[in-house]
């Protein structure tokens, strides 16, 4: 069973067939897939199922906190299932593939107290962008 699945069991999510076959087109490493993609991958497996249905449950993942949505320079949203685990992401500039990537050190201590306006920071997210091999 994959992490994800797992995930959403262990909070209870119902599990029906259309869920299910989402979950397991999201499982694996450097998954960044689009709804369309999701879609695609996920009716080969279950014809039946819709497109409402996909962005439905993408939309619920993402509520539940178990996917986060990746934007990327006006392109559609992506889908990413690792969600908990802390990561950044390199992003070709031409193709828009998607890695995910784990620098070492803490990226808010490159950000100065004098810089940080007094906000409290809860979050950083730091984005890579270059070519990637097959682009460059």
């Amino acid at each position: 069973m994959s992490d994800l699945l797992e995930r959403l069991r262990e909070r209870g999510w119902r599990l029906t067939a259309q869920r299910r076959v989402v979950a397991e087109v999201l499982d694996g490493d450097h998954v960044h897939l689009t709804a369309d993609e999701v879609h695609a991958r996920a009716s080969s497996r279950l014809p039946e199922i819709s497109r409402a249905t996909v962005y439905n449950t993408l939309g619920e993942m993402v509520t539940l906190g178990e996917v986060t949505e990746v934007a990327t320079d006006g392109r559609a949203k992506r889908y990413d299932p690792n969600a908990h685990q802390p990561h950044q992401h390199l992003i070709c500039s031409r193709c828009g593939t998607i890695r995910d990537v784990h620098p070492a050190g803490d990226p808010l201590a490159s950000l100065p107290a004098a810089e940080r306006f007094g906000f409290t920071i809860a979050d950083v997210e730091v984005t890579f962008r270059g070519l990637c091999p097959d682009c460059s």
